[in-house]
């Protein structure tokens, strides 16, 4: 099952496909989308969704994942959040992708144990779970391939019966 986390923002969109093969994790790529703050919001979007759109022809995810937002430090980054999850979205319905959303609770439960743990923590357990040469960076990358993980990891418990589905 190949699984395309995705960490939505306008100026940094994180991106990791994984590919789960039975209990293991091979990783197939892994980057960010990025944007300037110079170039209209429109384009931004716009280049978002057609890089987007490339890694999804290249490597044919089933699923989708993305970070639900249910809050944001201020109204701007929520703004800024909530269009590019709309492109993603948007995209994910087009290709016919299963979209899952995940909690940054849930993805930080999922890959470090605890809820309330750090970016630095997330960073270092995606590189050890991962077997990545170092830790991926900027944090959007790593979040990306944290609900990644997070739902490869939440197949699994499905499978053996132990989490109810929703």
């Amino acid at each position: 099952m190949i699984i395309l986390g995705i960490d939505p923002g306008t100026a940094i969109t994180g991106y990791g496909v994984l590919n789960k093969i039975g209990d293991r994790l091979e990783t197939l790529a892994y980057g960010a989308v990025l944007t300037s703050s110079k170039t209209p919001a429109p384009e931004r979007l716009k280049s978002i969704y057609e890089q987007l759109d490339k890694i999804i022809e290249t490597y044919r995810p089933e699923t989708l994942v993305i970070e639900r937002l249910f809050f944001a430090k201020n109204e701007r980054t929520a703004l800024a959040v909530g269009r590019a999850s709309g492109v993603v979205l948007l995209l994910a319905a087009q290709r016919g992708l299963q979209t899952v959303e995940y909690t940054p609770l849930e993805v930080k439960m999922a890959v470090v144990g605890y809820g309330r743990a750090d970016k630095k923590q997330v960073q270092f357990m995606i590189q050890k779970i991962l077997g990545l040469p170092e830790q991926p960076k900027p944090d959007d990358v790593a979040d990306a391939l944290a609900l990644a993980v997070c739902h490869a990891h939440s197949v699994k418990m499905k499978s053996l019966g132990r989490v109810v589905s929703d």
